[in-house]
Order: structure tokens, then C-alpha cells, then sequence
């Protein structure tokens, strides 16, 4: 009489189970991609390259900035010179237009993340008639560009006799339709219904739940916010331009604009280092965006990933 093996030895199924109690398990391999490791590097080189010309221009003479190669050092290095010049330069009207450029894009940064705050708050969490049609609304202002409102704004604002303040910059960009709808994503999960319903039978008004409760939890959602505002309203230039017409008023944008304009005008040997101090003062705009942008990276990316993943 023979015997047979049992044919479940025999089985693929069970040689994989076999071998992996016995040996090792293997680590998935890795894979490359060469058309992905290459349209990566092509996007570095696109946002990096800009930067280091102007790290480089800013090293150089007017001179050295029309007669050497771009990407590369001159002979003579004079960026802290740049520099020194750069705030010396027409009574150092540069420390004045950096000022209001910290004090536009801070306003109206911490005004407008409040304000989103408060609103996608209240979108999220309230029902009211009509709450839909609103929210439709402030998905419809998204689309609309910054530019198209500039003028109707400057008559509302001139009417108003507010043109050639401060406040002309910063009222509309307490406005943030975008942001708004950030809010109301990242509200709609982060702030349980349980725990407002919680303050509530304990006695605490909507206003207390909101800055006390609401505003800690939305805190990633609003420093993402903030800080979109205040890129955007750093660099912001053509509603500063029709706004102001005081050179002491001028933000960086404008500013550096117009000494530009007088470097175009007057010409490279007329106007023998104003090239050399607006790239300069580029250099100089962006550093306080990048310390900002370091200082709050870690609420920033918690902030772009929610209402990512449905729970």
C-alpha cells in the first residue's frame, strides 16, 4: 500500500509560509523612477535657481552685474558694502519701507486669520438659513483675482477719503476667501461637537467657547492661514500702488520699484549703484519671510494636511 504527500505541502501557499518561518523576511525593493528623479530636479532647479542669482547679484557691483557671469561670484565681492548702502540710501528711506511692509503684512495677517477662523468656524458648526448660498458665495470670491477688485476698491476707498493711508493697504487683505474655506475644512473636524455641546451645558457663552476652546484647537489651520496672508501681502504691489502716492508709506514692492524705475531712467553709469541696491533689497525682503516660514514650518505643514484623511 503507498503512501502520498499531502499535496497542501506542495503548494506555493505553503512553500512562502515554509520559508518565511524559517528564514529571514525580505525587504520590499526599492524603485526608481528616472523621468520622476528628473521633472524633481528640474522643479528644484526652477524655484532654487532664482534664489541663488539673487544671493549672487547681491555680492556685486552695478558694474559686475552687466560685465560678469550670472550665476557666480565677481572678483570683488561687496555684498556687506551692498548692504550698508542699501540702508544708507536716500536718508535710509529703505528702514522706512521696511517697516510698513512688517506692519501691512502683520495686520493684516493676524486680522485676517481671525477673521477665517471666526467665519469657517461658524460655517462649520452652525446651521442658518441660507448658511449654503453664503458658503457658494465665498467659493465664488476664490475665483476672482486680487487685481480686478483693485480699482472699485480705490473709488470705494477715495469716497471714503481713506486713500494714502495704511488703511487703504490693509482692509482688503483682511479678506480671505480662501482662507475662509480652509477654516471651515479644518473646523468641520477638529472641534468635536461633544465638547461644544459640553461647554454649553456647563454654562459658557458661543463667544467663550470660541476663544477659550474653538480658537486653541484651530490653531495648525490658523498659522497656515497667517501665513498665506502675509506672503501675500508682502509681496503685494499693485494695490499699493494705486493706494499710496507718499514714498514714506511705500512697502518694499513699491519701493524698490521705484529706485528701478530711476536706475532705468537715469542709466547704469548715471546711476552708478542703484542696480546693485535693488537686488540688494530683494535679497533683503525675503529673509524675513523665510524666518517666518521656519519659525512656524511645523503648524504650517499640520495645517496643509488637514481634512486630508476622513475618519
Amino acid at each position: 500500500m503507498t503512501t502520498t504527500a499531502p499535496t497542501a505541502a506542495l503548494t506555493p501557499t505553503a512553500e512562502k509560509t515554509r520559508g518565511g518561518e524559517g528564514g529571514k523576511r525580505r525587504r520590499p525593493s526599492s524603485r526608481r523612477s528616472t523621468p520622476l528623479t528628473i521633472a524633481m530636479l528640474a522643479a528644484l532647479a526652477y524655484f532654487l535657481l532664482p534664489l541663488f542669482w539673487l544671493l549672487i547679484a547681491s555680492t556685486k557691483s552695478t558694474q559686475d552685474l552687466f560685465n560678469s557671469f550670472g550665476l557666480w561670484f565677481s572678483d570683488a565681492p561687496q555684498l556687506l558694502t551692498n548692504i550698508k548702502e542699501t540702508f544708507t540710501q536716500d536718508n535710509g528711506v529703505f528702514v522706512h519701507w521696511l517697516v510698513n511692509t512688517a506692519l501691512y503684512a502683520i495686520v493684516s495677517a493676524v486680522g485676517a486669520a481671525l477673521l477665517a477662523a471666526a467665519a469657517g468656524y461658524g460655517f462649520a458648526k452652525f446651521r442658518f438659513r441660507g448658511d449654503r448660498l453664503a458658503f457658494n458665495l465665498v467659493l465664488g470670491a476664490v475665483m476672482v483675482p486680487a487685481t480686478a477688485l483693485a480699482i472699485p476698491t480705490y473709488l470705494l476707498f477715495a469716497k471714503a477719503g481713506i486713500v494714502n493711508t495704511p488703511w487703504a493697504v490693509i482692509l482688503p487683505s483682511l479678506v480671505n476667501p480662501f482662507g475662509l474655506y480652509l477654516m471651515r475644512v479644518y473646523a468641520q473636524d477638529a472641534v468635536p461637537d461633544s465638547l461644544l455641546e459640553a461647554a454649553r451645558i456647563d454654562g459658557a457663552g458661543e463667544a467663550r467657547i470660541f476663544f477659550t476652546i474653538a480658537l486653541r484647537l484651530l490653531a495648525p489651520g490658523l498659522v497656515t492661514v497667517l501665513l498665506f496672508t502675509l506672503v501675500a501681502t508682502w509681496n503685494n504691489y499693485f494695490l499699493p500702488l494705486i493706494m499710496l502716492n507718499n514714498p514714506n508709506l511705500y512697502p518694499i514692492t513699491v519701493g524698490l520699484s521705484s529706485w528701478a524705475a530711476q536706475a532705468q531712467n537715469g542709466g547704469a553709469g548715471s546711476s552708478s549703484d542703484m542696480f546693485a541696491l535693488v537686488v540688494t533689497g530683494s535679497l533683503i525682503s525675503i529673509v524675513p519671510l523665510v524666518v517666518a516660514f521656519l519659525l512656524l514650518q511645523r503648524y504650517w505643514q499640520s495645517g496643509l494636511a488637514a481634512g486630508g484623511v476622513k475618519q
